[in-house]
């Protein structure tokens, strides 16, 4: 049993041996090993310089509509999204006078009509003077002012008291009636109203009552945001592309028709607020509101000499880059840059296409 045991440590040794020998003949063999070092190739690429605009998509033309009358609301004649034409009836607000508004218009009535029915003797009395000779022609005119305003007043105030108690009256032959008419062509975007809500008038001393919001959706714009940074590159004019959140794969050009004078302060940061004309909408369906990011093309060139920027470095205005030297070695070159996207930079000069660079080390963090 002894035996049998010092033969298999005899037997397991000699195995490890000859691995050994194995491996030190393998070292032998390959010989020193290159080690490959990290470069990138100078090629030809678009760069592009951009300036990103956070905003949404709007209406050139959004409105609210608002009444000049006060009452409730008696109808609704639309719905939210209904597409409707300028002049179409929208809202029909019903007079709902307090019984004091009421029996003040009624007295107002018959003040006017017995002021008129005065005056009407009174120019009846001077129209036979006048035939007599016993007044003048200036005095006869005077009277003849008065009672056609007493009768002017008089009609006004019947219109008025007609439109508390039915809603409409005809003026000078025209129908006047207390439906509110859509102003110009397009959808309805909002309804702040239902059928018995109270309807305060718009004048010159309150905003009024909001009761629709409507716009022509043919008309749609960019409205956004711009960092002070790139607003100094950016003019009127320049070519957009627009990618909307819920339009994935779409892609919408426009071109810049407003930059503000005047920054904003938004999370800290200072902006400037613009807006983009939509040329193109590529066949999407565009809704007031969408969140979208807007692209503005500062600059451009293509086919241009280009590197990563990450592997440029730049000291004192100037720009260099490490090429190899030998199999270890390496050497700084000055080369003259370009247009940058931010991820490639151009190369103007100082390197060719095809030479190749080496990346920057990675220093580790002890």
């Amino acid at each position: 049993m002894q035996g049998q045991t010092k033969k298999r440590i005899i037997y397991l040794a000699i195995v490890l041996l000859l691995v050994l020998l194995a491996g030190k003949l393998l070292i032998f063999k390959s010989g020193p090993q290159k080690v490959q070092r990290a470069t990138v190739k100078v090629v030809r690429k678009n760069i592009v310089e951009k300036a990103l605009a956070v905003g949404s998509i709007e209406p050139l033309n959004e409105i609210e509509v608002k009444s000049k009358i006060s009452g409730v609301v008696g109808k609704l004649y639309v719905h939210l999204g209904d597409f409707v034409r300028a002049g179409q009836p929208l809202v029909e607000v019903r007079p709902d006078p307090t019984p004091v508004e009421l029996a003040q218009a009624q007295r107002d009535v018959e003040m006017a009509e017995i002021e008129k029915k005065t005056l009407f003797s009174e120019l009846q009395r001077s129209r036979k003077l006048k035939e007599k000779g016993m007044i003048s022609d200036q005095d006869f005119e005077k009277i003849q002012r008065q009672y056609s305003e007493a009768e002017l007043k008089y009609r006004m105030r019947k219109e008025h008291l007609q439109l508390l108690e039915v809603g409409k009256t005809k003026i000078a032959g025209k129908e006047i009636e207390t439906v509110i008419k859509a102003p110009l062509t397009g959808y309805i975007l909002e309804k702040n109203v239902n059928v018995g809500d109270p309807v305060v008038p718009l004048t010159s001393y309150q905003p009024g009552t909001s009761l629709l919001r409507m716009a022509n959706m043919d008309h749609l714009i960019f409205k956004g945001t711009v960092d002070e940074i790139d607003v100094g590159k950016i003019k009127e004019g320049l070519p957009c592309k627009i990618q909307i959140g819920a339009l994935p794969g779409k892609l919408i050009s426009g071109h810049v028709i407003h930059i503000s004078l005047k920054a904003k302060k938004q999370d800290n940061t200072t902006v400037f607020p613009v807006e983009i004309q939509i040329d193109n909408k590529s066949d999407a369906v565009l809704r007031a509101g969408y969140s979208a990011n807007a692209n503005i093309i500062i600059a451009q060139r293509d086919s241009v000499l280009a590197l990563p920027e990450r592997v440029v470095t730049f000291r004192h205005d100037s720009a260099f880059v490490r090429i190899p030297a030998g199999e270890s070695g390496a050497k700084e070159k000055y080369i003259a840059t370009g247009l940058s996207d931010a991820i490639y930079i151009e190369i103007l000069s100082g390197l060719k296409e095809g030479d190749r660079v080496l990346e920057k080390q990675i220093r580790q963090i002890e």
